[in-house]
């Protein structure tokens, strides 16, 4: 039973979040530098068991792919090339990135360390994983 890795892929850093190996809980695992990506998740391969990646989908409001779309979209190829036997997803990303500002905002962490961007990477990427598990579970 493998966890589920998430990943908010953005052209400098990439939020990455984790479930326990039930896949109940989704936790915020890192940020790295997006050019260390695809190294860090080999890596974290050979210590975890994953059964499935969820990359997010970045949309505009009417549903088409946004503008950076362009920049994760070879990603995503890559990972499928690279990892056949794991299940890649998308997963829908709109707002995650507000909603996790507002979190940090309604957590009363301060405005010196809002301004953190790594934080919001991992955030989003939890967001987006818990997205995700909502959508499994009610399928």
């Amino acid at each position: 039973m493998g966890r589920i890795l998430a990943i908010d892929y953005g052209q400098k850093r990439t939020g990455l979040a984790v479930t326990d190996p039930l896949k109940i809980i989704a936790t915020a695992l890192t940020t790295v530098q997006t050019k260390d990506v695809l190294q860090f998740i080999a890596d974290y391969l050979k210590r975890e068991e994953v059964e499935t990646i969820v990359v997010g989908e970045p949309k505009q409001m009417n549903g088409k792919p946004s503008e950076s779309s362009r920049y994760i979209e070879p990603f995503v190829k890559k990972l499928r090339e690279i990892y056949p036997k794991i299940k890649i997803e998308r997963a829908d990303e709109r707002f995650t990135s507000k909603i996790a500002f507002q979190t940090m905002i309604d957590a009363g962490i301060t405005k010196k360390a809002r301004r953190n961007k790594a934080t919001i990477d991992k955030i989003s990427a939890v967001l987006i994983l818990q997205n995700y598990l909502e959508k499994i579970n009610y399928e």
